[in-house]
């Protein structure tokens, strides 16, 4: 049985889209009394809001939330310097005409492989590696205008694979 006491429990809610221009809104609940519904607010005057970019891609009559990469890597180089995977992220967000938001890799340890991922505006690429097979597991998902096919030469050039394997999908496509 729940008690009388006065203990308040505070949490922030938002709703929406990416770039929504939703308030937010300070729920509060008491021990007795739980919050069940979480209502957003919505700012007062929707006439003042600017219309919401959609970042949807529309490619041949599809419209798709963006395309997704699959990138298979043999016989690459550099597979566990953190140094070469961080400019390599870099280069291929600015060449794709991505925004980069945040890089984090972490090394597995001395002749070890790396995993990590560029976050993005438009969505993210990643890597995860293993040196000692020569192989590199990427992929790249981007929305909006980005063309994430123009990061695979950037790629290439930092890995220097022997072999690529490359395969497309549309995600959140509409019927």
């Amino acid at each position: 049985m729940a008690s009388k006491s006065s203990v308040t429990k505070l949490g922030v809610v938002s709703g929406g889209r990416r770039g929504d221009a939703t308030a937010l809104r300070t729920v509060k609940a008491t021990a007795t009394a739980p919050v069940l519904v979480a209502q957003v607010a919505q700012a007062a005057d929707p006439a003042q809001q600017t219309p919401q970019k959609d970042y949807f891609v529309e490619r041949n009559g599809v419209k798709f939330a963006g395309t997704h990469l699959l990138i298979e890597m043999w016989d690459a180089k550099n597979l566990g310097d953190m140094a070469v995977a961080d400019q390599a992220l870099r280069d291929a967000a600015e060449a794709a005409g991505a925004t980069l938001l945040h890089i984090h890799l972490h090394h597995f340890g001395p002749n070890a492989g790396l995993s990590g991922v560029a976050v993005l505006a438009e969505s993210h690429i990643s890597i995860h590696t293993w040196p000692e097979r020569g192989y590199a597991a990427m992929d790249i998902f981007m929305c909006g205008s980005c063309d994430p096919y123009k990061s695979i030469p950037v790629l290439r050039r930092a890995f220097a694979p022997g072999n690529v394997q490359l395969s497309e999908q549309r995600r959140g496509v509409i019927a």
